[in-house]
């Protein structure tokens, strides 16, 4: 039996991924957590008996080695990073040192080890930064111009995963995914409105808080998100980067509007400064034909259905 092995696999994105694999492919699923993970417990309940959990914090070296000489993978899927925008705001150098220092690691323990796993390294959209109109949809070949932080961490980290395609070799898949929908990761603003209206419905509150509502997201579901995480593993060429991203093309305002004809209960809503960012980006529309001419895949849910998932969630916890 092949084995995949998630770094982040607590994690909101990493979680759903463990569900999908479990679920759709013979793998014997391992996961790497850090150590007193305080979300392991609930967004790995559904698979808590079908994966293989590994205490590992990626900054160590020595430790990130034990892993992989542990789980033995076939295929990597490289999920773990702080991806909180706002936390990246205020604490910058956290955020460089985690992300940067643990993708090094790994693939240094990978070439260290002398393994051969398919690698998928789950990057963003984010590093495009700041896109005129006239420039979308984006394709990969657009300039990477990242604003913020985490953008420029996860920007390092490709160019990390893609310096060991060229200098050893590694069989590396390069993702770079635009806006999801994931009712498990509560800093995203579909999980922020979704929550703080299940919040209103419940009188816990009053009003909801939001910050720019201009900003144009390209929205796909968390689930879909995964499944082609997967598949690109096993049908995109390695060393070249793919975009991936839904067919929703929304403002934020747009969404929130749709998530406020779902509600139970009339929603006012108002914006709080403190929930505006100092640089953010406004624009993201993907060019997916490089990943829709390799794989031949295409978005599953629709909107609807995705709004359905992110308010089950919140009025079911």
């Amino acid at each position: 039996m092949k084995r995949a092995l998630i770094t982040g696999i607590a994690g909101s994105g990493g979680s759903h991924l463990a569900e999908f694999l479990v679920e759709n492919t013979d793998l014997e699923v391992h996961g790497i957590s850090r150590w007193h993970s305080t979300t392991s417990n609930s967004n790995l309940k559904n698979v808590k008996n079908d994966v293989i959990l590994h205490e590992c914090d990626l900054n160590d070296l020595s430790a990130t080695i034990r892993a992989l000489e542990q789980s033995k993978p076939d295929y990597i899927f490289h999920l773990a990073a702080h991806a909180n925008v706002h936390v990246c705001f205020s604490n910058p150098i956290a955020v460089l040192q985690n992300n940067i220092n643990n993708t090094i690691n790994l693939f240094e323990a990978i070439r260290i080890l002398d393994m051969d796993p398919i690698v998928q390294f789950c990057g963003t959209s984010e590093v495009y930064g700041q896109v005129d109109k006239e420039n979308t949809p984006i394709t990969e070949e657009h300039p990477l111009q990242p604003v913020n932080i985490y953008a420029v961490s996860k920007l390092t980290q490709e160019k990390i995963a893609s310096s060991y395609f060229h200098s050893y070799g590694m069989k590396v898949v390069l993702t770079r995914m635009f806006a999801y929908i994931n009712p498990r990761r509560g800093d995203i603003f579909s999980s922020a409105f979704a929550r703080k209206i299940v919040e209103i419905e419940r009188g816990e509150k009053d009003v909801l808080t939001h910050g720019n509502l201009n900003s144009v997201r390209t929205l796909i579901d968390v689930r879909d998100a995964m499944e082609t995480y997967w598949i690109a593993c096993n049908k995109c060429e390695y060393g070249v980067p793919y975009n991936i991203g839904g067919d929703s093309i929304i403002t934020v305002g747009d969404f929130l509007e749709q998530l406020k004809k779902q509600s139970k209960v009339p929603i006012r809503s108002m914006v709080d400064k403190k929930l505006l960012r100092p640089v953010d980006v406004t624009l993201q529309v993907p060019d997916v034909s490089r990943f829709a001419a390799a794989t031949g895949w295409s978005p599953k849910y629709s909107l609807e259905e995705s709004v359905d998932f992110l308010l089950d969630h919140y009025r079911n916890s």
